[in-house]
């Protein structure tokens, strides 16, 4: 029998793709989770169902300090946001997948399996970073045999696969976002439910005292809170617990997904939120005006990029070059204030910073004011020009 890597979940369709590849396609099927964050509690019942299921092997991988140097660091570089919300589900996805590559080298498995539907955006990407890392086959039972959620659900009854605790919605987890999805919220028209939410208080139930927090910054990554320095993981862990105690983070947006349809979605991306923020304030002081246009621009490319499941082009790889770059005067402190569900900038300092106190300070004296009058005179020329010959009365 053939060997297949499964990227395991536990879920409902990684479950049933554990018996469908034994009994539809006769192979022996080794699982894998990857561990970006997900709740543990989700990780250790993936190690306890694929072995209740009958697998060959299960493997848990510890990939949280990886995803949070090599993934959430670039992005924040970057301030990746895609419409809206900071990308969280599509970062983590070519992390597990080139994880899921590595098991099958040391396996020496031919084949790769996920239990993607043919609806959604994780197929792209998962199937994108396989084969640009490997030449393995790659299986996607739920997907090939066209299976709907009920025809599922009455095949696991039928196999004895152990059905998943149904919540009303679809979840993903992993330490830089929370996704929420499904059910009642596919009416655009209803509000997200306050028990959904898990990550972030409303702002009626955030603390009535606001908080201030100081982050640092060294070239553009975070690296300490209030001048306590954290490991990548756990600072943002922290940010993740301060941002949500007030109420920070919460994003319902309708999303244009990979294939084309609209879809309605609920984010808890308190840390994401609360580390951007801040750093785009300190971009601000030190970065050109012409350096922050174009970081906008690379921004969305760079976004859109991850979103479509795109992290092995090249583009991206030269994009970073760019990023780090720029982001090596990225450097300093901003200090900002959270309070029931607002976030504020209140202040920003950076040894590299352009802004010049004296020079814009209305008690200025050194500049002489008169001095300007050539640059205005000359200011806008063109529009003027074209005024006077096109739109002759």
């Amino acid at each position: 029998m053939e060997k297949v890597i499964l990227a395991f979940s536990s879920g409902l369709d990684t479950s049933v793709c554990i018996k469908l590849l034994q009994e539809k396609y006769n192979m022996e099927v080794i699982t894998a989770c990857v561990d970006v964050g997900q709740p543990e509690k989700e990780v250790k019942r993936s190690s306890q169902v694929a072995h209740k299921i009958g697998v060959s092997k299960h493997y848990t991988i510890d990939a949280k300090d990886e995803f949070a140097t090599d993934y959430i660091f670039k992005a924040i570089k970057a301030n990746a946001t895609y419409e809206g919300y900071p990308l969280s589900t599509a970062l983590a996805r070519p992390l597990i997948a080139m994880k899921i590559v590595e098991l099958a080298k040391k396996e020496g498995a031919l084949a790769i399996s996920h239990g993607c539907t043919g609806k959604g955006n994780d197929q792209f990407r998962f199937e994108s970073t396989i084969r640009s890392t490997s030449s393995c086959q790659i299986i996607a039972p739920i997907r090939d045999l066209n299976l709907t959620r009920s025809e599922e659900i009455e095949y696991a009854k039928s196999h004895c696969i152990p059905l998943p605790i149904f919540e009303l919605y679809s979840i993903d987890e992993n330490i830089w976002g929370r996704s929420i999805e499904g059910d009642i919220l596919e009416d655009p028209m209803v509000e997200m439910p306050e028990e959904a939410f898990n990550w972030t208080r409303s702002s009626n139930n955030a603390p009535d005292e606001a908080q201030i927090l100081e982050i640092k910054f060294e070239e553009g990554i975070p690296i300490a809170l209030n001048n306590k320095k954290l490991d990548p993981v756990d600072i943002i862990k922290e940010c993740n617990q301060i941002g949500g105690l007030h109420g920070i983070g919460r994003i319902d947006i309708i999303e244009d997904r990979i294939i084309g349809l609209k879809s309605r979605e609920n984010y808890e991306t308190p840390g994401a939120v609360l580390i951007i923020t801040a750093h785009k304030a300190l971009e601000q002081i030190v970065l050109t005006r012409e350096e922050i246009k174009f970081a906008e621009n690379t921004s969305q490319t760079y976004s859109e990029l991850i979103y479509n499941g795109l992290w092995h082009e090249p583009l991206r790889e030269d994009l970073d070059c760019l990023i780090d770059n720029m982001q090596k005067r990225v450097t300093g402190i901003v200090r900002v204030k959270l309070h029931k569900g607002n976030l504020r900038i209140l202040g920003r300092k950076s040894p590299f910073s352009l802004y010049q106190e004296q020079a814009v300070s209305f008690e200025d004296k050194e500049t002489d004011q008169r001095e300007i009058v050539g640059m205005i005179k000359n200011y806008g020329i063109q529009a003027a020009c074209y005024q006077k010959v096109c739109k002759k009365d």
